[in-house]
């Protein structure tokens, strides 16, 4: 199912809002706020219905802005407010992937029981240009998570957040504007 939702400039872009995995079984992103207008905003969360599993893909694409420092996308388990999330011991992050523009570096990492991990950091080229579109792929698999940018296979990350149907969250926020979520 595809949604039209206006962007900041009033444009209408489509998003959508299914994630499909290779056994035809669609899971939704839904936002934290119903708010079709508020749909592509960054900071943005939303919920990825029945959890990850083997065969499920994020895709994420947007256009990178015009002087960026980062860009972050993770997928976390649980959905709580920042505010509630203050008061409590913060979500695994099972994939934090950061896109760092001052060194041209892509790095992920994951937090497992409040503790981050070393980050990884080699890849074979960095692939994100200022002002630019691009289309981050997540493809869960039995063991790891195979990261493509733009049509390339760029690196794999072993689980380390190991129920894969508790991941249930796709944070993104940095410096980019959102054109599609699938």
């Amino acid at each position: 199912m595809a949604v039209q939702a206006a962007d900041n400039d009033g444009t209408n872009v489509e998003v959508d809002v299914h994630l499909n995995d290779s056994l035809m079984n669609p899971g939704l992103i839904s936002p934290d706020k119903e708010d079709l207008s508020r749909l592509l905003t960054v900071p943005f969360s939303g919920r990825i219905r029945g959890g990850m599993r083997p065969g499920k893909k994020i895709i994420v694409m947007g256009i990178v802005d015009l002087e960026p420092d980062s860009i972050d996308v993770s997928l976390t388990c649980g959905r709580d407010s920042e505010k509630e999330e203050q008061q409590q011991p913060p979500h695994d992050v099972a994939l934090k992937l950061t896109v760092r523009f001052t060194d041209r570096q892509f790095l992920r990492s994951a937090r497992v029981s409040g503790k981050w991990t070393v980050e990884e950091a080699s890849t074979s080229y960095f692939p994100f240009i200022p002002n630019q579109p691009f289309r981050v792929e997540i493809h869960c698999e039995h063991q790891r998570f195979r990261i493509f940018v733009d049509g390339h296979q760029l690196f794999d990350f072993y689980h380390k957040v190991k129920s894969l149907s508790s991941i249930d969250t796709v944070r993104i926020q940095g410096d980019l504007h959102i054109t599609k979520l699938g």
